[in-house]
């Protein structure tokens, strides 16, 4: 019996040996996003913080290549733990008969090293969803297991360049120790929204999660989307076809706050007059919801149009009538809302 366990003790220290290497060693490697925000999939770059320190009693030393490439490694997976191919550009930078340079670094018992590298120079991050990232750095270098030598060049101070006298050699690329591991960061990419022409980003469709687009409907269609949406409270569908710049420009006041703003003033400004419309701080005639409607007359040119509704209200044991007459303008053959005006008719 004690045979036995002495072997399971035994195989847990050797099969741990390895991840319990940077624990032993007192030496850490750490990685964070280096402007941690809302990652999109397009080719902006994702930054990472890449951060060796040591706690251990004696001097780490190890080299940096001068291409981190030579040095460090991401492995990013999905979330089904599907390995995420190799960025065409790391391919290419260790696939190139070079000379690699590098430099000797030794760190001070306490002592940090850190620098930023680009996850897309890594991985091939080409579809969204949530992904789990890992970096493991090469003391000695990355061995390449498609090539077998590089030459080496060694570097002094900051600049890097190959000592005096010296002509660079073919040497292994082995790593002489086992990497260092990080911790993991989830990364999420998302599709970046698209951008109506005020600015806003359309937002999916709730009923077939597609991003909603603009239509060529008739005015009457238009108006007649527009209030069935606010009927459902489907707010997506109701900012559609409403060209929120003129509205806002509808009232004085933020006409001359408008015209006197920046392009990035103006954005906060079409944003907070959305969230006050879908409040009814503002314009509370256009989000009051009728328990039915009928469209009455529609009139258009060729830019301009206006479409008449009869809404009805319930209050109580009273239905009240309201007449809106909604004004809309023709722009790259979408009609989009730009004014409206009610006429209240009573109760019946």
């Amino acid at each position: 019996m004690l045979n036995r366990k002495y072997v399971l003790v035994s195989v847990l220290l050797i099969f741990f040996g390895i991840s319990s290497l940077e624990a032993a060693s007192g030496v850490n490697l750490n990685i964070r996003f280096f402007d941690r925000r809302v990652y999109f999939l397009d080719q902006e770059p994702i930054y990472v913080l890449v951060t060796i320190t040591n706690y251990s009693p004696a001097p780490f030393r190890f080299r940096l290549a001068d291409e981190r490439a030579f040095s460090l490694d991401f492995d990013t997976r999905t979330a089904a733990n599907r390995e995420v191919e190799p960025a065409s550009i790391l391919l290419r930078r260790r696939s190139q008969s070079q000379h690699v340079f590098f430099r000797e670094v030794t760190l001070e018992t306490g002592e940090s090293f850190s620098f930023v590298e680009n996850l897309r120079e890594y991985a091939a991050l080409t579809h969204s969803g949530a992904f789990v990232v890992q970096a493991r750095f090469f003391p000695e270098l990355l061995h390449v297991a498609d090539r077998q030598f590089l030459t080496f060049g060694s570097v002094s101070g900051t600049e890097l360049r190959v000592l005096p006298g010296q002509r660079p050699e073919a040497r292994p690329m082995a790593a002489s120790t086992q990497p260092l591991v990080s911790n993991r960061l989830t990364l999420n990419l998302r599709h970046r929204p698209v951008l109506g022409p005020d600015g806003i980003p359309l937002q999916l469709d709730v009923e077939t999660h597609a991003i909603l687009v603009r239509e060529r409907l008739p005015p009457d269609e238009v108006v007649r989307f527009l209030i069935t949406a606010r009927q459902r409270g489907q707010w997506e569908r109701f900012f559609l076809y409403l060209d929120l710049e003129a509205m806002l420009s509808r009232d004085a006041h933020r006409r001359r706050q408008w015209n006197a703003e920046s392009e990035e003033g103006r954005q906060r400004m079409l944003a907070r007059y959305r969230e006050d419309l879908q409040s009814a701080v503002v314009d509370g005639y256009i989000t009051l919801i009728p328990t039915h409607f009928e469209i009455e007359r529609t009139v258009h040119t060729e830019h301009e149009g206006t479409v008449t509704v009869m809404k009805f209200f319930r209050v109580g044991n009273f239905t009240e009538r309201k007449r809106y007459t909604w004004f809309l303008e023709r722009r790259d053959d979408i009609w989009m809302i730009v004014d409206f005006s009610v006429v209240n008719l009573g109760t019946q």
